[in-house]
């Protein structure tokens, strides 16, 4: 019956089984450092710092995303993701930030970013698209971050600004 008291119950032969500091627990949720999440000092968490990529960083713009980018004056590079309800509904929202924040991570040339922080805003057509879809856009955006290290953004062309500054002459003169 219930409510009387018994024998303690038997203890599980790995202490704290279901509970979070379980041998898979412990590693696997990021709080001792040996999960696989993207650490908080390598996201962008203030607001300052996504208007400061938006007004004075660079941007790239791919099929999907689109990329602004600003230097930090930090050891590492940062990453924010932003989505508009253009987008979807929240549920869509969140699993494309997850998506991202994936892709991001698991990227093996993001060391060579240096300091920069990058935001990463997804377009209304990013609602539909598929995860290889989307992981292809960004590795072409983020490839060509690398390097950079928040200098000047050139454009697609040479002398492609379309105002017609920029362009060269045919006989070479300025």
């Amino acid at each position: 019956m219930r409510g009387l008291p018994g024998p303690p119950a038997p203890a599980s032969p790995v202490a704290g089984a279901n509970g979070p500091s379980s041998a898979t627990g412990a590693a696997s949720d990021g709080r001792t450092g040996g999960g696989e999440r993207l650490p908080p000092r390598e996201r962008l968490l203030r607001r300052a710092d996504y208007l400061r990529c938006y007004r004075t960083g660079r941007r790239r713009q791919g099929a999907l995303v689109i990329l602004y980018f600003s230097p930090n004056g930090l050891d590492c590079c940062r990453i924010g993701i932003t989505a508009s309800r253009k987008v979807g509904n929240s549920v869509v929202r969140h699993r494309l930030k997850r998506r991202i924040k994936e892709i991001y991570r698991r990227w093996p040339g993001r060391g060579a970013l240096g300091s920069i922080d990058v935001v990463a805003h997804l377009k209304a057509e990013a609602g539909g698209a598929g995860f290889g879809d989307m992981e292809r856009d960004l590795l072409v955006l983020l490839g060509g971050l690398r390097g950079r290290r928040g200098g000047p953004e050139r454009g697609s062309a040479p002398g492609n600004r379309g105002d017609g500054a920029g362009r060269q002459r045919a006989d070479g003169a300025a």
